[in-house]
């Protein structure tokens, strides 16, 4: 796992404690971030995860996790986002690292027709956050595994789109933290571009190689 300092301690509060959501803490804390981490079965259930993350790291609520962080993280399945409290998460930082898999969360109409995207249903669900994609496209276990220091030779890249800059900017250092490049797509619009079976999903990418995977991306299967 690569380990930058940090200039400050920053909070992220997570939402969903499963494999992407725990591998995001456990990059937060060895880059010095503080975490709350929640989960829908209980705070009880994340004491093996938090007695492993450390003291930067406690458990609590949803609404505990969006109070507390300055950041938030949502990575719970798709059809849950409408349990995600909305209150504690107003006017922060949103990463979203959803997909949409119609097996697991029914079909939802606006997505077969290619009229949104899962980070702008979030969105809509978040009207006074800052929603940006971060963390959708890689598997959970490349994030603490893949990431090397900046410079490296072919390092990986990951992709955020979003349409607040100071959202974009976050997910670009916390990826750099985290050992990655970062490619933005733009948009909370263009975000399909990156998810489920278009080329750049999962595939380990460089920045140049995930930069022409999101080019030749199509909306539609």
């Amino acid at each position: 796992m690569h380990v930058v300092s940090p200039c400050m301690t920053t909070t992220l509060g997570i939402i969903g404690a499963g494999n992407i959501g725990s591998q995001i803490a456990r990059v937060a804390v060895a880059n010095g971030y503080d975490v709350v981490i929640a989960n829908s079965r209980g705070p009880e259930s994340l004491a093996g995860l938090v007695e492993e993350l450390g003291p930067h790291a406690k458990a609590g609520t949803a609404e505990e996790a969006g109070s507390a962080g300055d950041v938030i993280v949502v990575s719970v399945p798709l059809h849950a986002i409408e349990q995600i409290p909305v209150e504690p998460l107003a006017g922060k930082i949103v990463l979203d690292t959803n997909n949409y898999y119609f097996e697991r969360d029914g079909h939802i109409e606006a997505l077969d027709r290619a009229e949104t995207t899962t980070s702008q249903l979030l969105q809509k669900h978040l009207p006074t956050s800052k929603v940006v994609k971060a963390f959708n496209h890689i598997g959970a276990a490349d994030i603490t595994t893949d990431g090397t220091p900046a410079g490296t030779e072919n390092r990986r890249a990951l992709a955020t789109a979003g349409d607040a800059p100071e959202a974009v900017e976050f997910v670009t250092r916390f990826y750099d933290q985290a050992g990655f490049d970062t490619v933005e797509i733009g948009p909370l619009s263009e975000s399909w571009r990156v998810e489920r079976d278009r080329p750049a999903y999962v595939a380990r990418q460089n920045a140049g190689e995930l930069a022409a995977n999101l080019a030749i991306a199509n909306r539609l299967p």
